[in-house]
């Protein structure tokens, strides 16, 4: 069974958020991106402001990379809207000073939308993501900083609060 490198970067950050989604997910290690800036930008299915990656000039952003197993990529890609949202991109970087090639999913420009909020839960779960995997205060401290909006969908975000209680308590 192949093995695939995975670069989170958004709401899969944490690795209790992405195992429930992808059983063979394991942590590997945090990466830097250079050049690379993070946006809320990307309209989701619930027509709030999902994550995404664009090449800056200046700046940079951070990732985990996660190995899974190839046979459950499908199941990745379904959560995540492959081909109705996000485009599947291959992003080279290092892992422990070796190089790493690692599939992430990009916003496709159809579903960018400068005007869309993430809904508050969703930037907590960025959030508290970065901040388990010791990403830097800054980054951390610009997330926080992001400005959100109430979901109107009381069980939508019900459901997410319990998942951050569950992710703050969580020990790998």
């Amino acid at each position: 069974m192949s093995t695939l490198h995975y670069l989170a970067y958004g709401s899969n950050l944490h690795p209790l958020r992405l195992r429930e989604r992808v059983h063979s997910a394991q942590l590997q290690g945090v990466v830097e991106l250079p050049q690379m800036g993070l946006r809320f930008h990307k309209r989701g299915a619930d027509l709030s402001g999902k994550c995404d990656l664009l090449r800056v000039d200046e700046g940079q952003s951070y990732g985990a990379i996660y190995t899974l197993a190839g046979a459950e990529k499908h199941l990745l890609d379904q959560v995540e809207g492959l081909g109705a949202g996000y485009e599947l991109t291959w992003i080279d970087t290092r892992l422990d000073g070796r190089q790493c090639r690692a599939f992430a999913y990009a916003a496709s420009a159809s579903h960018i939308d400068q005007s869309l909020l993430p809904y508050r839960w969703y930037r907590e779960l960025v959030l508290v993501g970065a901040r388990y995997l010791g990403l830097p205060e800054a980054y951390t401290d610009a997330i926080a900083t992001v400005q959100a909006t109430d979901d109107p969908d009381s069980q939508r975000d019900a459901a997410h609060y319990q998942l951050l209680q569950r992710m703050a308590a969580y020990r790998l």
